[in-house]
C-alpha cells in the first residue's frame, strides 16, 4: 500500500552453497539504483538431498550492517520511513549492497538459495490518508497498532500522530506496519488548537495562557522544523479565540463528518483566497475511539507526493498538491492547467483549467469556483461515473472545485470532494 508497484523493478539471484561454505557469511552483491523508496528480498532455501541446510539472513548497505534476521525470517523489507524488525529504515543510498547469507548448516550435498530482490522507486503518485488521529497517549482509546490496522483496512496510506500536548505516540508508534505515521501533536489551549507536524518533539511546554506565550511556543516548533495547522477554526466548543495574528501554514477546513462548522470554515478560507491569500485547505477525522460516524479517514487527505516519507508528504501538503473526500474511495478531484496542478502557480494563461471528477454518483453536484463565487454546478446525470469539463482562464485569481452529495441520513447535501485551488498571475 502506498508503493509505487508498477514500477518496481526486480532481479533473481541464484547461489549455490556448498557443504564446505558451512559457517561463513556469504555476500551477494547487489546493485541499489539511485531513488530507491524501498527494497524487499525473498530468499527460498532448495535442499539437495533428503539433508537439510539453514541458511541465515541479513543484509549490508554501502557502508555497514543494515539488518539481520538469522534464521527467523525468509524476507524483508527496508524502507526510507519503516522496515522489517531486526532491519533499519532511513535512506537507501544508491551503490553496492550485499545480502548477507549466513551458511549455519550446510547439508554434505549443499544447497542453492534463491533470492528475489525487489527495488521500489520514488514515484508521484497520490497518497491518501488521515491528518488528524488520536490515540491511548492522549484521550483516545486507540491503540497505534489498532490504529495501522484501521488504517490498512481502510485504503490508507498514512496517519497523523496528534495528541493532544503530547509527544510520546511519536517515539511509540511501530516501523513494522504498512501504514506511515507522520508525528505531531496537537498543541491543544482553551482556545484553540493547532497541529504541529513532523517533528517528534515539537515544544517543550504546552501550556499557553495569552498571545505572548502562543507566539513563543510556535516560534519554538518552528526553528524544530513543524508545520503548522490551524484546527477546526469555527468549532463550537473548541474554535479558535486567540487573534488570528500568528503563525501558521494550513487550515484544517474539514474536520469529522461533515457539518455547520466545517462551512464557516470553508467560507473563511474562501474569504482569504478572495483577499490573494493562498492558504493550504487540509482535512482530519478527529477520531478519538470507536464511533458510527467519526471514522479514520472521514475525510480523507490526498497528496501528490513522491514517496510515502513524512518529509516528502509535509511538502507536498505545503506546495497545496492536496485534495480532500470524505471517504478513502472518493470522490476524487484532478483539476489541472496545463502543466500546472493544484497548489501551483499557473502561467499558461493560454491553456485551459480542465477537471477530471471520479467516482461520483447520480445526482452528485460539481461546483467550480473562483474569486467571484461560484462559476458551473453540474449535476451528474444517471450512469455517469466521472465528470470532465474544461474552459479558459480568463481574469480570475483562482479556480478550485467542490463535490457536493445527497445524504439520506440528514436528507440534504453534504460535502463529498473539496480540491485546493490552482492560482494564477491575474489582478
Amino acid at each position: 500500500m502506498g508503493i509505487a508497484q508498477e514500477c518496481s523493478k526486480s532481479e533473481t539471484v541464484s547461489r549455490f552453497i556448498s557443504h564446505d561454505e558451512e559457517s561463513l557469511y556469504i555476500e551477494v552483491p547487489v546493485t541499489v539504483p539511485a531513488g530507491t523508496e524501498q527494497i524487499k528480498v525473498k530468499m527460498e532455501v532448495i535442499q539437495e538431498g533428503a539433508a537439510s541446510s539453514i541458511i541465515d539472513l541479513g543484509v549490508k548497505d554501502t557502508k555497514r550492517i543494515r539488518g539481520w534476521s538469522g534464521g527467523a525470517r525468509t524476507e524483508f523489507f527496508i524502507h526510507q520511513a519503516k522496515a522489517t524488525p531486526g532491519y533499519l529504515h532511513g535512506e537507501l543510498e544508491a551503490g553496492e549492497w550485499a545480502v548477507i547469507l549466513g551458511a549455519y548448516k550446510v547439508a554434505t550435498k549443499g544447497c542453492t538459495v534463491i533470492l528475489t530482490i525487489e527495488y521500489s522507486p520514488e514515484e508521484l503518485r497520490w497518497l491518501k490518508g488521515d491528518l488528524h488521529t488520536h490515540s491511548v497517549h492522549s484521550d483516545g482509546t486507540f491503540t497505534l497498532r489498532e490504529k495501522a490496522n484501521i488504517a490498512e483496512s481502510e485504503g490508507l496510506d498514512f496517519l497523523g500522530l496528534t495528541d493532544h500536548n503530547a509527544s510520546s505516540q511519536n517515539e511509540a508508534y511501530p516501523r513494522d506496519v504498512n501504514t506511515l505515521f507522520i508525528p505531531g501533536m496537537e498543541l491543544t489551549t482553551n482556545k484553540g488548537h493547532l497541529n504541529l507536524f513532523g517533528v517528534h518533539d515539537p515544544i517543550r511546554d504546552f501550556r499557553v495562557n495569552n498571545m505572548e506565550e502562543l507566539h513563543s511556543r510556535l516560534k519554538e516548533a518552528r526553528e524544530n522544523g513543524a508545520y503548522i495547522s490551524l484546527n477546526h477554526p469555527y468549532c463550537r466548543n473548541t474554535g479558535w479565540r486567540w487573534d488570528w495574528d500568528f503563525d501558521y501554514d494550513w487550515v484544517e477546513v474539514w474536520n469529522g463528518p461533515w457539518r455547520e462548522e466545517n462551512q464557516d470554515a470553508v467560507d473563511w478560507w474562501q474569504e482569504q483566497l478572495v483577499l490573494g491569500k493562498r492558504l493550504v485547505a487540509v482535512g482530519g477525522s478527529d477520531a478519538h475511539r470507536p464511533h458510527p460516524h467519526v471514522v479514520h479517514g472521514m475525510p480523507t487527505t490526498w497528496v501528490y507526493s513522491k514517496s510515502l516519507k513524512s518529509s516528502d508528504i509535509l511538502k507536498s501538503i505545503e506546495k497545496g498538491h492536496v485534495v480532500l473526500s470524505y471517504l478513502p474511495q472518493g470522490p476524487f478531484i484532478n483539476l489541472t492547467c496545463g502543466n500546472s496542478m493544484v497548489g501551483d502557480v499557473c502561467e499558461e494563461k493560454n491553456q485551459n483549467v480542465e477537471i477530471k471528477v471520479e467516482d461520483v454518483q447520480f445526482s452528485d453536484v460539481v461546483k467550480v469556483i473562483s474569486n467571484h463565487g461560484i462559476e458551473q454546478e453540474v449535476m451528474v446525470e444517471e450512469g455517469q461515473d466521472q465528470v470532465e469539463l474544461s474552459w479558459s482562464v480568463g481574469n480570475r485569481l483562482f479556480y478550485r472545485v467542490e463535490v457536493w452529495r445527497y445524504s439520506p441520513e440528514v436528507k440534504m447535501r453534504q460535502m463529498a470532494a473539496l480540491s485546493n485551488p490552482i492560482y494564477f498571475l491575474n489582478e
